[in-house]
């Protein structure tokens, strides 16, 4: 994979875990009103730096699924076909992050790699979920100084007060009951699972072999227990904690843990001498650079700097946030350590990363807040925000309180209508999970609770590395290893295994 590709993913999954319905159903008769199975048209699809014979069709699915011949949503879905259809044994989904990360992209950025690794044993396969890429899309015509990843994570002023935030939060709710209409109501979980089972009928697919990752994971979970007997073999790589009373709220928080434990690996990075010759290391010792780090951001947060992107200043939150999205993987720590230098140079004029640059599209901003909003209740209570950010500062400077700050769905105008599902042991024992120990997006922590839920169904990989994507993401050839194995064979550890960092 390239350095191109490697920051392509980086950015997707840092962007679409930004935030983190009405038209959802529950129970049985979600299982009952189910509309006939559609045709599938597919047409080729070449798309650069894609796997060879990319294949894409549009799936029609229900916007509401108690009303199954009612109006239509349509899904983007794509597929690699197996070069040898006698060596195939299943189809294979790929299931992105986000919420708001594209099956088509993951599909067209990874399709070599799983190819590669996998050879013909599958069709690879992959959906935009409804409200991402080319599916039926929505907004909330949200100003773009709202849709920054800065904004719509909400980093508090720098002396810790959320006035603001509460301020953009509302506004940004209030926006979105405005104008986002049915089809912002429609993006839960529980419709993406629905989507995917709907995507197996069209296949013709008695059952279905999954990759998913980050926010995928949850996803990948959900289906297992509500179709555990539609499930193959079941790859979950960067696992969500699935706390049914918390589940996207949980995850937020869970970053301010995760930013402490992968930055020692930035710091260790960045003070190497091999790091001299590009003009990138930061400090003699690693043990230097957070306190290097923390006293930047601080000295922005008092004087902001004029950067190239005209009317984008460098901040103490921006530099924050670019530190949080580069800690996602290590070919990404050269452009923080960059900014960091040119940042400090009082001559130099900042070049912000990608993900700090520019707003969001306003499609892509509804999709990551209307999913994570829409699946639970979150607290309103400002007075409690402003205690928590108060306490997670301290606990945790790095991310400065925002993992637990005040969001948009603290304000939402769409009460859930179905309760997030509870994950348990209950199924066939094909789940493999796959996580870094320092993850910064989705920590171990986490994956640990994920684990303990799915009990015997499940076998744990640590890899002992750090970053955000274990598969095919960090070269440690141990969890690369184990995983095709499992996808090719079906064998799976006898129990939780340890891979060591290469």
């Amino acid at each position: 994979m390239t350095h191109r590709t490697r920051r392509a993913l980086v950015l997707a999954l840092s962007v679409s875990a930004a935030a983190t319905a009405l038209t959802a159903v529950t129970g049985p008769a979600a299982a009952t009103a189910t509309p006939s199975s559609p045709t599938l048209t597919w047409r080729p699809c070449p798309q650069s730096d894609g796997p060879a014979g990319q294949e894409c069709a549009e799936l029609p699915v229900p916007l509401d699924y108690r009303d199954p011949d009612g109006p239509q949503l349509t899904l983007a879905v794509s597929r690699v076909r197996s070069e040898n259809p006698e060596a195939r044994r299943g189809t294979l989904l790929v299931i992105p992050g986000g919420p708001g990360g594209s099956g088509l992209r993951r599909l067209t950025q990874q399709g070599k790699a799983l190819r590669r690794e996998l050879g013909d044993a599958y069709n690879i396969v992959g959906l935009d979920p409804r409200g991402v890429g080319g599916s039926t899309r929505t907004s909330c015509e949200l100003p773009a100084n709202d849709r920054h990843l800065t904004t719509l994570r909400s980093w508090p002023a720098p002396d810790g007060d959320i006035a603001e935030n509460v301020a953009r939060s509302r506004r940004i709710a209030e926006a979105c009951a405005t104008n986002g209409g049915a089809v912002l109501r429609s993006l839960t979980t529980a419709n993406e699972v629905r989507d995917i089972e709907r995507f197996r009928q069209a296949l013709g697919e008695d059952r279905l072999s999954a990759y998913g990752v980050s926010y995928g994971t949850y996803v990948g979970a959900v289906y297992a227990q509500k179709y555990p007997e539609r499930t193959d073999r079941w790859v979950l790589d960067s696992n969500d904690d699935p706390n049914p009373r918390r589940v996207a709220r949980g995850w937020l928080a869970n970053m301010a843990r995760g930013a402490e434990d992968r930055f020692p690996d930035f710091a260790a990075w960045a003070a190497d001498p091999a790091q001299e010759t590009a003009g990138l290391r930061l400090a003699e010792r690693p043990e230097d650079v957070r306190p290097l780090f923390l006293s930047l951001a601080a000295e922005l947060d008092r004087a902001p700097r004029a950067t190239t992107t005209k009317g984008v200043p460098l901040t103490g939150n921006r530099l924050r946030q670019a530190m949080q999205t580069a800690l996602y993987n290590n070919n990404s720590f050269d452009e923080l350590a960059r900014l960091i230098r040119q940042a400090m140079d009082p001559k130099a004029t900042p070049v912000l990363t990608p993900d700090v640059a520019g707003p969001m599209s306003d499609e892509d901003a509804a999709v990551t807040l209307a999913v994570i909003c829409n699946d639970v209740r979150w607290p309103a209570s400002v007075d409690a925000h402003e205690r928590a950010v108060a306490d997670s500062r301290v606990r945790y400077p790095l991310t400065a309180g925002m993992p637990v700050n005040i969001t948009p769905c603290s304000f939402w105008k769409n009460e859930p209508v179905e309760k997030p599902t509870r994950i348990t042991d209950d199924g066939p024992s094909n789940i493999l999970m796959v996580q870094n120990r320092r993850d910064p997006a989705t920590p171990y922590a986490g994956a640990l609770n994920l684990r303990a839920a799915l009990g015997d169904r499940a076998r744990l990989v640590t890899v002992e590395s750090g970053g955000h994507g274990a598969y095919l993401g960090t070269g440690n050839a141990c969890g690369d290893r184990t995983v095709t194995a499992f996808l090719r064979t079906g064998q799976r550890p006898a129990r939780d295994v340890s891979c060591p960092d290469d």
